[in-house]
């Protein structure tokens, strides 16, 4: 009998339809809701994405997964809640949108639940199980509609105890670090760590999810610069390892962002169940994924109610080339321009890394970057590129020409010039390992119509270490924002469109947000865990604020 190895993932939920992704043991009959799909194969795994369709708008449906016609979900000794589906209200009530980001697979027990100030292996409690926990004990109707996990969902380069066992046991000689995944196998083991805990699981099946990546999915610093590139490249290992990680991604990840219309018109998705394998299929089209420059398949969109949440890849489609680097290249932005351009009460911008940082940090990685292309001569340009790559300076600060033009295009939706403006702009983020939230407006717009914000939460679990939190309190400093305006100032790169004010002070713990829409009003809570009892964690504010009111609100 076929056993259900991973999931169910629930995935791209409308008013109407819904799409759910499961991992089996064996090639099988999924069926769910009466809707049924066979399973597809790669490099002897199977999975199946089940699409459900005539679904009632507002709607929630207890479901099972039954496999050749065997119940296999929801486990029958568990006791948490039956999983439900939920659609999305026709009327475009409110919606909530949980999001954050970094989470490292460990035991959710001691030393593992501890800070790393007590303990050299703690890594703090679970803020995204917090939630679970919180959210089997309520009514589903105070559950978020989506949660958006911006990056960074498996750590390929910094692997846990049990997955050190496994990578030390399948090594060759010269073949790549134990301590990094190396291949497809692995990847699906990684994976099955991260989602497998009874928990996390419910919770996976319960609220849909949407993904995007980060460097750690790939390795610590993917895509940074052009020498890092070449560097990794020349490694004998590293294109298996790189293909693998983009394999696995698309798979786990990615194939679960598209609506079913998209996953029609998907070349790959429809070439997949008429190969016997498809590992060789995804092989080659992402060996061409990573080589071709500027490329990019990632960037998804999807509406919720009034808002429209357009995610940006801003890792896999970078150009490089020191003094033409873009975060995204020409082609995808045209696609995000054209994605956020339209009439919706709330915009949501989302990218791995922040738009906006704390001002310090943005105006040391502008001057680091105008300096490695040349500002003050090819011998420091080399220096600074060194210190781009070690200080991990790959955020949109770090690439001057995207981070312009996001500002004329926030400015452009902001002032009614893209359709309607929307009541807000929320631009949502992760990466840095802390949570702020960041008020903005324009240099040459008096009031505009739309109010703009930056809402960062990060991470789920991984806690920056005491040292790392020292580090970041001191770039978050006044102090230190003044130095690094007037070294940019010096190098001609002080002066943006955009202008920026941090609410609050940063916080610095595991945190996960949550983003409650409706027509009129907008607000943003960020919460970390709390309470003595880490079997029990509760969750408690970070910061929570109106973000509507603040600028005016416009909206269609």
């Amino acid at each position: 009998m076929a056993e259900l190895l991973l999931g169910p993932i629930l995935r791209h939920v409308e008013h109407d339809e819904a799409t759910i992704w499961l991992e089996t043991d064996e090639a099988c009959e999924v069926r769910i809701l009466d809707y049924v799909a066979s399973t597809f194969q790669v490099e002897g795994h199977h999975y199946a994405l089940v699409g459900i369709t005539g679904l009632e708008a507002g709607a929630s449906y207890e479901y099972t997964v039954e496999l050749d016609g065997e119940r296999v979900w929801p486990d029958h000794h568990s006791d948490l809640p039956p999983s439900v589906l939920r659609t999305l209200s026709a009327d475009r009530g409110e919606v909530r949108l949980a999001f954050g980001s970094c989470r490292v697979s460990r035991p959710h027990q001691p030393p593992h639940v501890l800070t790393g100030r007590e303990h050299p292996d703690g890594h703090g409690i679970d803020a995204l199980r917090a939630l679970a926990l919180r959210m089997a004990s309520s009514s589903s109707e105070s559950w978020p509609h989506c949660l958006l996990m911006l990056g960074d969902q498996i750590y390929a380069d910094e692997l846990s105890p049990s997955m050190l066992e496994v990578t030390r046991d399948r090594r060759e000689p010269d073949d790549v670090p134990t301590d990094e995944l190396a291949d497809f196998d692995e990847y699906a083991l990684a994976y099955r760590e991260a989602w497998s805990e009874p928990v996390m699981r419910w919770l996976l099946a319960n609220v849909p999810v949407a993904m995007i990546f980060d460097d750690h999915e790939i390795e610590a610093q993917w895509k940074t610069s052009q020498a890092w590139v070449e560097e990794m490249r020349a490694k004998p290992w590293y294109e298996r390892h790189v293909v693998a990680g983009l394999m696995a991604y698309w798979v786990y990840q990615h194939l679960g962002n598209l609506s079913l219309a998209e996953l029609a018109e998907n070349d790959i998705f429809r070439r997949l169940h008429g190969e016997n394998d498809a590992g060789e299929l995804l092989r080659e089209q992402m060996a061409n994924a990573d080589r071709q420059p500027g490329h990019s398949r990632w960037s998804f969109s999807r509406d919720l109610g009034r808002a429209r949440l357009v995610a940006i890849d801003t890792r896999a489609g970078r150009e490089l080339e020191p003094g033409r680097r873009r975060i995204i290249d020409d082609g995808e932005w045209e696609w995000v321009t054209e994605r956020a351009s339209g009439d919706f009460e709330h915009l949501l911008l989302a990218s791995s890394v922040p738009f906006v940082l704390p001002p310090a940090l943005h105006y040391a990685e502008t001057w680091v970057e105008a300096i490695a292309d040349g500002a003050w001569g090819t011998g420091v340009a080399r220096a600074a590129e060194w210190v781009r790559r070690k200080g991990v300076m790959d955020q949109w600060a770090a690439f001057r020409h995207s981070f312009g033009r996001l500002g004329a295009l926030l400015e452009e939706i902001a002032g009614g010039e893209r359709g309607s403006p929307p009541s807000t702009v929320v631009m949502l983020s992760g990466d840095v390992h802390h949570c702020y939230l960041a008020e903005i407006d324009f240099q040459n717009q008096a009031k505009p119509e739309s109010a703009v914000w930056q809402c960062v939460s990060s991470a789920y679990r991984k806690e920056l270490e005491p040292r790392e939190k020292r580090v970041m309190r001191i770039a978050n400093s006044r102090s230190l924002e003044i130095a690094a305006r007037t070294i940019a100032r010096l190098t001609g790169t002080a002066e943006t469109r955009l202008r920026w004010r941090l609410l609050d002070r940063p916080g610095y713990e595991n945190q996960i947000g949550t983003l409650s829409l409706a027509q009129g009003s907008a607000r943003v809570r960020v919460e970390t865990p709390s309470g003595s009892d880490w079997r029990q964690p509760t969750l408690r504010p970070v910061f929570e604020h109106e973000l509507v009111t603040a600028l005016g609100s416009g909206g269609p």
